[in-house]
């Protein structure tokens, strides 16, 4: 059963028949409620659906963790390591790997690189490199041509390749100065063979990155047996730190791990705190709202002062007539959160089944709008919406219930 404090709310929301002007401010207090809500549900979407694209594309490059050691002295037994902390659960794939930077030559072009030495069957267990080949194939091993000479393979970022003018087949040079310590000293030269492209989506990656083997890399950079380091890929990256802990636990000096987040920590913190910004500046649109339900309430409990005295009158205590505008404020803020909430879910569901929000896709990585929609977000945005409308609701309600019934009835 429906309280009558609640009853009367609803009735003092509808049509009045002195005073249609608070009426009006009262759907605009809705409407205000509404377009808060519907945008912060919108803005924060967006912004989880930017941060997942970028997580996901950094880490599906980069990996989980990634094991170095102190001084980048390399790792010998790279293998034995593996085998040491292959039981530490949630551990799913590794493979060990070379960072490097050589020049990169092709007939006239030639550039800077980053070269990426890499073991062709454990990558696929610790990257999403292999999904990302666009043209060609992952081919690092010795491409065999008849009559002419077995060339190692190289995978390079596609607008690495637009840069050199490359083409699948292409010979390459790669210059390595790693080692060399006077300019009279030939440095390291190694030629491949260009067997594919890759595009991962991130301009920093396509445009810097080539792959090749492990053998390869430790021959041109003069590295022996040693690795750079070990991709350690999980089946749960936020479980990264405390993986991470146990391994530099087991391992200890000179050994230490780098987890997804310590590699892009500044990135990923910026995304976090231009969330929080975002979510406080929208929020002042509710507040906006929250000021327009005050004054509402109190132009109402102007409005209906006689009324007020009778229902006192009739037996009506202070907190029954707190109630009915504390009510009324939750009305508005139920009415209104209800409606943001539809409206951002409808806007969000729209742009993931349909896509209508472009982006230039030469600017970012991405050529459309990415959206996330998060339970959470909906809660706690509702949530709050609905809690400030009924803070604003607490003044205009103490003002009506300290109302003297003798002179509210002379009112008027």
């Amino acid at each position: 059963m429906v309280p009558y404090e609640m009853f009367i709310a609803q009735r003092y929301l509808k049509a009045r028949q002195k005073t249609g002007f608070i009426n009006l401010i009262s759907y605009i207090s809705i409407l205000g409620v509404t377009i808060g809500v519907a945008a912060l549900i919108i803005v924060l979407s967006v912004m989880n659906g930017f941060e997942n694209e970028v997580r996901t594309r950094i880490v599906g490059f980069d990996t989980h963790i990634r094991l170095r050691t102190f001084h980048d002295q390399g790792i010998e037994n790279a293998q034995a390591v593996m085998d040491s902390i292959s039981d530490i659960p949630h551990i799913i794939g590794m493979s060990p790997y070379i960072d490097e930077k050589a020049m990169l030559r092709s007939g006239r072009e030639s550039d800077g690189v980053l070269i990426r030495g890499a073991e062709p069957s454990t990558l696929h267990r610790v990257s999403d490199l292999p999904k990302n080949i666009i043209y060609g194939d992952l081919h690092l091993e010795p491409v065999h041509r008849p009559g002419m000479k077995d060339l190692p393979g190289i995978v390079v970022g596609r607008y690495l390749a637009d840069r050199l003018y490359l083409d699948l087949g292409d010979e390459v040079i790669l210059v390595s100065l790693t080692g060399v310590r006077s300019m009279f000293q030939m440095p390291p030269v190694k030629q491949f063979i260009v067997t594919g492209f890759f595009e991962t989506g991130m301009f920093e990656y396509d445009n810097a990155y080539a792959y090749i083997s492990i053998e390869s890399a430790q021959e041109l950079f003069q590295k022996g047996n040693r690795v750079s380091g070990i991709e350690i890929r999980l089946d749960d990256l936020y479980r990264a730190e405390s993986v991470s802990k146990m391994i530099d636990k087991r391992l200890g000096f000179p050994y230490f791990p780098n987890t997804w987040f310590e590699m892009r920590k500044t990135l990923f913190s910026w995304i976090q705190l231009e969330k929080w910004a975002m979510f406080i500046i929208l929020c002042l649109i509710i507040l906006v709202a929250a000021f327009n339900i005050i004054s509402t309430l109190i132009m109402v409990v102007m409005e209906k002062t006689r009324e007020i005295g009778i229902l006192k009158s009739m037996g009506a205590g202070s907190a029954e007539i707190m109630r009915i505008f504390i009510y009324e404020g939750l009305v508005v803020g139920l009415i209104g959160s209800s409606l943001g909430l539809g409206i951002g879910y409808s806007v969000c569901w729209a742009q993931l089944k349909y896509r209508f929000l472009s982006i230039p896709g030469d600017v970012y990585f991405i050529n459309f709008l990415p959206v996330k929609m998060q339970s959470m977000d909906f809660l706690l945005i509702g949530t709050a919406a609905v809690i400030i409308c009924l803070i604003s609701s607490v003044y205009p309600a103490r003002w009506a219930a300290r109302l003297d019934p003798v002179n509210a009835i002379r009112y008027e």
